[in-house]
């Protein structure tokens, strides 16, 4: 935070200063204990399973300058105790109040599948004329929003948000603080479908990021979503369709994939010019077309753009390649959904140049009373992706293997093998799966990051590097 006191935090949550001074400077926000970058405002939030007002004084004793509190009434300290009503409340209305002192452009990413690699291929298009600042990590919360804020200064001139949701009106809440310039969404899918109990109620979800799209603002659509691509955005603001179809302005032509990585030309509303990713999936055509739509709709000439895309090779745990000995591994295990993971299979099929393409595949959460259907049906799917070798974890992944096999998969006139293990054998499929794999394979690895899958991903590439070493 940037010319913030508690002063500033008493008008800003409506607050009550117990003690301290008002004066003491502020220039970060903490939510743990433990953790302080210096002069921070501690904010003690109240859990299911925890009351961090317990652990104050730890975050004195850890360097916090300050402290919100909704359970204490009188105090005589040295240090600044703000008396509020709701600390996570409180949180989110100093989110709000400093980003009205922002004058720096946001753009907000949210969808049900790709917002993180869409906001980070989108900071990357706009780097190339702006110093842009962006959500760090998967702080795309109610309580992570304020926070992300929070550490905007006045040298970063665009800011590129990640806004997620899972429950009805989460979304409005998180949009109304971040008070975006522009809105990006991605696509409508079934993650959190559990909670917010079908599709439809998904698009309205999303839909309603424009709670807090600035008038004159721009809203960007998926036109290649079945839902997306007939909505428009509310009145006083612009709708922007990016895709693969001539109902987008901005979209991608000629697409192909080059050992897993697409080659395609970028028709941006005429203007057409070539990008080679350095991501795998086709699926990332798509976020980059959202990137390359987000800026030039803030004036980055598109050559830089596309130069700054090109640059990118993604982050830990997501379509992530390696080659040691002659084996390929390709680690996706961060998340799961239906789409995502039915993507990363058309990456394993692309790799055209191994000899056996093995898959491993772990359970996808937060699908609903639905979610046996969904892992059989990209089960089913398998026979346009054909795998030699399927390995399967947990409960609900045995039912991609029930799926395969009776769609009857194959790889020519040979019959796919199969291995199921239960939730927690990752001993067990780890042993298996490093006991199968010879020079000449390419293994993808995905599942949702609960089934820890990202395990056996990280344990296969220490040992295979071990092996090339030696």
């Amino acid at each position: 935070m940037e010319h913030m006191t508690v002063k500033d935090i008493v008008q800003a949550t409506d607050g009550r200063l117990l003690c301290g001074d008002e004066n003491t400077p502020l220039l970060h926000i903490s939510i743990d204990s433990r953790v302080m970058k210096g002069q921070d405002l501690f904010v003690p939030l109240i859990g299911e399973k925890a009351d961090a007002h317990r652990f104050i004084d730890g975050a004195f004793a850890a360097g916090a300058a300050a402290v919100l509190t909704s359970e204490h009434d009188n105090m005589d300290d040295i240090h600044p105790w703000i008396r509020v009503e709701n600390t996570k409340k409180a949180l989110q209305a100093i989110g709000s109040f400093y980003r009205k002192r922002m004058k720096q452009p946001l753009v907000g990413i949210t969808g049900s599948v790709g917002k993180t690699t869409t906001r980070e291929m989108v900071a990357a298009a706009l780097s190339g004329r702006f110093r842009v600042y962006k959500t760090p990590g998967n702080a795309n919360s109610q309580v992570g929003v304020p926070i992300t804020l929070s550490e905007m200064t006045a040298q970063d001139e665009i800011g590129v948000l990640e806004l997620g949701m899972s429950m009805p009106g989460e979304m409005t809440v998180i949009a109304r603080i971040a008070d975006v310039d522009m809105a990006v969404i991605t696509n409508v899918g079934v993650t959190h479908i559990e909670q917010l109990g079908s599709r439809e109620n998904i698009y309205r979800e999303k839909l309603s990021i424009q709670d807090g799209l600035k008038k004159g603002g721009i809203l960007f659509l998926n036109g290649d979503d079945d839902l997306l691509k007939n909505a428009v955005a509310k009145p006083g603001c612009e709708t922007v369709y990016y895709g693969t179809g001539q109902n987008s302005s901005y979209r991608a032509e000629e697409i192909h994939l080059e050992r897993g990585y697409p080659v395609f030309t970028a028709n941006c509303s005429g203007v057409r010019i070539p990008v080679h990713l350095k991501i795998m999936g086709s699926h990332n055509v798509l976020n980059a077309m959202a990137a390359l739509a987000a800026a030039d709709k803030n004036g980055v000439p598109l050559g830089a753009a596309v130069k700054k895309l090109e640059e990118f090779t993604g982050f830990q745990n997501r379509q992530q390649v390696y080659e040691y000995g002659g084996i390929t591994v390709i680690d996706d295990t961060y998340n799961a959904s239906p789409a995502s993971m039915e993507a990363g299979l058309e990456v394993l099929a692309s790799m055209s140049e191994s000899r056996r393409h093995i898959a491993v595949l772990a359970d996808m959460k937060e699908l609903g009373d639905d979610a046996s259907r969904f892992h059989w049906e990209v089960g089913e799917r398998l026979k346009d992706y054909p795998v030699h070798v399927l390995f399967t974890l947990g409960e609900l992944a045995g039912e991609i293997a029930n799926g395969a096999k009776a769609s009857g998969m194959k790889v020519g006139a040979e019959p796919s093998r199969y291995f199921h293990f239960e939730a927690e054998d990752l001993e067990g499929l780890f042993q298996a799966l490093s006991g199968e794999l010879r020079p000449g394979d390419c293994v993808f690895l995905k599942g949702s990051n609960s089934m820890k899958l990202g395990r056996v991903a990280a344990r296969l590439l220490s040992l295979l590097q071990e092996k090339t070493e030696n």
